[in-house]
């Protein structure tokens, strides 16, 4: 049996919905809000992707998060279920990158759009919420060692998210590249430099024990 994320809806929604999901995928695509890019499936209307850019100051600056909404039949009356396809570690995201939010649950309202779902997974990167942890582990280090948790989680950012993470990476060349020039090339850069200057650092040694 496939899993609600990777199953098509586009028979279970009506004309009006879809025409209403395609409406707001093409306005996002158009003006999109700082930080987010949606990557449009044109064969299948209700695979809502995007990108998403750690926010800066927090553990995930510099990466790139994919995430997708999978609409269920009843949608929008009820809420979507949100994903990180890229491996995240944070409180509030599940092993398998399912994400708990109160507007995905309790809080929602079948008038909110994709690019408040969207935005709202955004701000729980700045801020988690430790209270309703899916990894515990992750809610026990922000709660108690916030240090190691920010090691942590920058560590998985860099290792999966920093473009060339599974499922970032097409989507960071086809909608995030504009922003994606900035950051990563001047990252590689300072790698270059600092490796010239160990280069450097053990020529100078080799020289001095020849000298000995």
């Amino acid at each position: 049996m496939a899993t609600m994320s990777s199953i098509s809806n586009v028979e279970n929604l009506s004309p009006q919905i879809i025409r209403r999901v395609v409406k707001e995928m093409t306005d996002l695509s158009n003006q999109p809000p700082e930080g987010i890019r949606v990557i449009l499936n044109e064969e299948d209307v209700t695979d809502i992707q995007a990108i998403i850019e750690g926010p800066a100051g927090t553990p995930y600056a510099n990466g790139f998060f994919r995430v997708k909404l999978a609409l269920g039949k009843d949608f929008p009356q009820g809420p979507p279920k949100a994903f990180f396809l890229t491996k995240i570690f944070h409180p509030n995201v599940a092993k398998n990158g399912e994400i708990c939010v109160n507007t995905l649950k309790k809080d929602w309202k079948s008038d909110l759009g994709i690019q408040h779902i969207l935005l709202t997974v955004k701000c729980l990167l700045i801020v988690p919420n430790a209270e309703s942890a899916l990894n515990e582990e992750a809610g026990k280090l922000l709660l108690e060692r916030y240090d190691d948790y920010s090691e942590r989680a920058k560590m998985m950012t860099e290792i999966h998210a920093l473009g060339g993470g599974k499922g970032t990476k097409a989507g960071l060349e086809s909608s995030a590249s504009s922003n994606s020039d900035g950051p990563l090339p001047k990252k590689h850069a300072g790698d270059k430099k600092l490796a010239a200057e160990k280069k450097k650092i053990l020529k100078d040694k080799k020289r001095t024990l020849k000298r000995l």
